[in-house]
């Protein structure tokens, strides 16, 4: 064991606390590109905050860069999905969650509406089907 062993380190404070990664000015940037081909093309983008270094810093600048819209949903599958519109119309704040509310990701979609608030044509059909079911009489009685 070597002297240095026998020091104590304590860490006070939030180590990240007001860490900026600096990667904010160029997702803005990257937001506004998607927005002109979302009005260009119609093709949406999304963006996964957490496959970039990206401090809480960032996404709290961010949250006050973008502000909040009109629009939220919760969508509970696997656990809570939170979506969130922000105050840019065609930005959304998507964030997934697991069973424990433990983050999965946090993602930003430039589209009219998020992709997962759209039906699967495979679901509207099943839902009429089962529709039609539940409205046909039994045995062929009107």
């Amino acid at each position: 064991m070597s002297g240095l062993d026998s020091i104590p380190i304590v860490v006070a404070g939030e180590i990240e606390g007001r860490l900026r990664t600096e990667n904010l000015g160029p997702l803005l940037r990257q937001l506004e590109q998607a927005l002109e081909d979302l009005l260009a093309t119609g093709d949406s983008t999304v963006i996964d905050l957490g496959a970039m270094p990206f401090s809480r810093q960032d996404e709290e600048d961010l949250r006050a860069q973008l502000g909040r819209g009109e629009v939220s949903a919760t969508l509970n599958a696997f656990g809570p999905t939170l979506i969130e519109e922000t105050a840019v119309p065609g930005v959304w704040l998507i964030e997934h969650r697991d069973a424990d509310d433990r983050r999965l990701t946090l993602q930003l979609e430039v589209a009219r509406i998020p992709s997962i608030l759209v039906t699967p044509e495979e679901d509207i059909g099943d839902g009429l089907a089962a529709l039609k079911a539940a409205n046909t009489p039994p045995d062929g009685a009107l």
